[in-house]
């Protein structure tokens, strides 16, 4: 049964450039830079039925274009047990707006409202044992990683399907953002 999560898909560009962060981290496992988005909701397991409602309630999802800009790296967990490395995202009332659409979207539709506060970021690396003195050596280093802001046109329903070389994700739909 596949797994579904909403997302933006990033530019090629935008990818690359992450993809150059990659390193320096032992016990790091770099996400593959096709792979990088910036999920706005995570679903989980759905049967057939489900993903139907699902793709039709996020095609009635209303909200402008915008623009983007990625700015600064963190870490999720604590310093000496960090278990994630992430590109931040510049505060965006356009992107707000969108991920509570599309979470009100899912919840009309009898989904369990997210359990936590949409925190925006582009998850770079999942950390396993990863020297604490390392994991902020990178954030230090990287502090002042910022992106040119890139514009927002669309969101996408991903699928994703655990491999033995890790997740692997088809897109399914994509949803255009109407212009003003």
């Amino acid at each position: 049964m596949p797994r579904l999560f909403v997302a933006l898909a990033l530019p090629e560009d935008v990818r690359e450039r992450l993809g150059f962060l990659s390193g320096g981290v032992p016990g790091a496992r770099w996400v593959d830079p096709e792979n990088l988005h910036l999920t706005l909701r995570f679903i989980g397991e759905v049967d057939g039925g489900w993903a139907d409602d699902i793709m039709s309630a996020l095609g009635g999802v209303v909200a402008k274009p915008f623009e983007l800009a990625l700015a600064g790296v963190g870490h999720w967990g604590t310093k000496e047990r960090a278990s994630a490395i992430w590109a931040g995202v510049e505060k965006n009332p356009g992107l707000s707006h969108l991920q509570s659409k599309i979470e009100s979207a899912l919840v009309r539709i009898g989904l369990e409202p997210e359990g936590r506060k949409f925190a925006p970021h582009v998850t770079l690396a999942r950390l396993s044992g990863s020297p604490g003195a390392r994991v902020a050596k990178f954030i230090a280093d990287h502090n002042l990683f910022r992106l040119p802001p890139f514009p927002v046109t669309a969101f996408t329903l991903f699928s994703s399907f655990l491999s033995r070389g890790g997740a692997i994700y088809t897109p399914e739909v994509e949803y255009a953002l109407l212009g003003p």
